[in-house]
C-alpha cells in the first residue's frame, strides 16, 4: 500500500487484512464474473461469516462497529482485488444496511441487521424508476397507500444493484403524490412478499456479475411497522442516503484505480520495444506521473468526505456543505478513473483492448461512475447550487 492520507495504525491494520483477504478470497472470482457476468451465489454468505458484512454495525448485531472511514478503506481493498465483488458488497453493506441502521427504530433494526450482518440475507436501494432517473424524487410514480396496519405498493423500480437477488430492499415510495418531493416515504420491503417481482436482469458492459434489475411491486403488501422514519419524511432519508453513497462508493474505484497503475507500471518495466522497456519513455513516464497524480487527489478527497459523513448527525444530510462535499468527491472520482483506465489501456496497447486484460475489465466498469449515484451533471448542479446558497446568493 502506498504512503498516502494520514491513517492512524488501527486504519492502516484495517485495510492491510482486507486487502490480503480480498486478494485471496475475492481475486480468483474477478475473471469468471466479468467474462460469464456470473454471480458468485455464496460470496455474501462467506463474506458475512468472515466478518466483512455489517462493518458498521453493533458487535450485538454482528456487526464490527468501524466507522464509515474505516468502512470505506475496506471497500478500498475490496475494489482493488475485484471491483466487480465489491459493487454486489457495497450495495448491501451501504445502500440498505447501513441505512436501515442509520434510520431505523430498535425494533426494525433487531428484525434486520442479524441476518445482514451474517450475509444471510442480501440487501439492495430501491430508488430509481423507469421514467424517474436525475429526477428521482420529483417524477417518482411508485405509490404506498394505506391500508389499515399495512401500505400497499404499487409500480416499478429500475437500475437497481443487488434487486434480482435480494432479500430486503429499502424502497422508496410516493405517500403522498399530491405533495411532490415531500410525499416521499421509505420502506423495508421482504422480496418474498407476494406481488414482488423482477421484471428483467440486465446485461451491462461493465460491474458483470453484479445483478441489476428492473423490480416490480403490484400490491406488494408492506407492514406499517416497515415504515422508514416517518411517513413523508423519506426525502431526508434519501438525501443523507445518497451523501454517504457517494463518499462511500468512490472507495472501490479508487481501489481499482491504484491496481490499474500498479498493473501499468509493471507492464511498462516489462514490455519492451526499440530494444527497452517502454517504461523508459517519456510519454509513457508521463502517463503513469499523471495516473499517480490523480488518484493520490481522488483519495484525499474520498477520504476528506467519509471522515465528514462520520461526523453527520442523523436525519443531516442532503444540503450544505457535506452536500457539496459528497457531490463534489464522487465528480473527482468519476473523471479520475475515466482518465486513470483509459491511459491503462493505452500503456497495455493492443494487449489492453482485449476483453479479458485486467485493465479491459476496470476500463469498461469505469464508464459507471459519471451516471451512478447522480449523473456527473446532477453532481456538478448541486456544486454550483450549494456554491449560490453559501454566499448568499439567489438565482432568479
Amino acid at each position: 500500500m502506498s504512503a498516502q492520507f494520514d491513517l492512524n495504525d488501527a486504519q492502516r491494520a484495517i485495510y492491510d487484512a482486507a486487502f490480503k483477504y480480498a486478494e485471496r478470497e475475492l481475486h480468483p472470482l474477478f475473471a469468471k464474473m466479468d467474462d460469464e457476468d456470473w454471480y458468485p451465489a455464496e460470496m455474501m454468505a462467506k463474506l458475512g461469516s468472515d466478518g466483512y458484512c455489517g462493518l458498521t454495525a453493533p458487535e450485538a448485531l454482528g456487526g464490527a462497529e468501524m466507522d464509515l472511514m474505516s468502512a470505506g478503506l475496506v471497500g478500498e481493498a475490496f475494489g482493488y482485488w475485484n471491483t466487480n465483488a465489491a459493487f454486489i458488497w457495497g450495495p448491501h453493506e451501504n445502500l440498505c444496511l447501513n441505512n436501515i441502521l442509520r434510520n431505523g427504530t430498535d425494533d426494525q433494526i433487531a428484525r434486520y441487521l442479524p441476518d445482514l450482518c451474517a450475509g444471510r440475507k442480501i440487501g439492495a436501494l430501491a430508488l430509481t424508476e423507469p421514467g424517474a432517473g436525475s429526477d428521482a424524487l420529483g417524477s417518482m410514480a411508485l405509490k404506498a397507500v394505506r391500508d389499515g396496519d399495512d401500505y400497499i405498493l404499487t409500480g416499478r423500480k429500475m437500475f437497481i444493484s443487488n434487486g434480482p437477488v435480494a432479500d430486503v430492499v429499502l424502497t422508496y415510495a410516493k405517500t403522498a403524490p399530491e405533495r411532490g418531493a415531500k410525499g416521499i416515504s421509505a420502506f423495508i420491503v421482504d422480496t418474498d412478499t407476494p406481488g414482488f417481482s423482477v421484471a428483467q436482469t440486465l446485461t451491462k458492459m461493465g460491474w458483470r456479475g453484479c445483478p441489476t434489475g428492473e423490480l416490480v411491486f403490484e400490491g406488494v403488501r408492506v407492514p406499517a411497522a416497515n415504515l422508514l422514519g416517518v411517513e413523508n419524511a423519506g426525502v431526508g432519508v434519501v438525501m443523507s442516503g445518497l451523501d454517504i453513497e457517494r463518499a462511500f462508493l468512490g472507495l472501490p474505484y479508487i481501489g481499482a484505480a491504484q491496481r490499474c497503475l500498479d498493473l501499468s507500471l509493471d507492464y511498462a518495466a516489462t514490455r519492451r520495444q526499440f530494444g527497452q522497456p517502454i517504461g523508459s519513455f517519456q510519454m509513457i513516464q508521463a502517463m503513469l506521473a499523471e495516473m499517480y497524480t490523480m488518484i493520490s487527489a481522488a483519495r484525499v478527497s474520498a477520504y476528506q468526505a467519509l471522515a465528514a459523513c462520520d461526523a453527520m448527525a442523523r436525519g443531516e444530510g442532503g444540503r450544505g456543505a457535506i452536500h457539496k462535499l459528497c457531490a463534489a468527491t464522487v465528480l473527482q472520482g468519476a473523471e479520475m478513473i475515466a482518465a486513470v483506465t483509459d491511459r491503462a489501456v493505452q500503456i497495455h496497447g493492443g494487449s489492453g483492448f482485449v476483453w479479458e486484460t485486467e485493465v479491459n475489465r476496470h476500463y469498461r466498469n469505469a464508464r459507471i461512475a459519471s451516471l451512478g449515484g447522480g449523473t456527473t451533471e446532477v453532481r456538478k448542479l448541486i456544486i454550483a447550487e450549494e456554491l449560490f446558497r453559501e454566499r448568499g446568493l439567489r438565482l432568479g
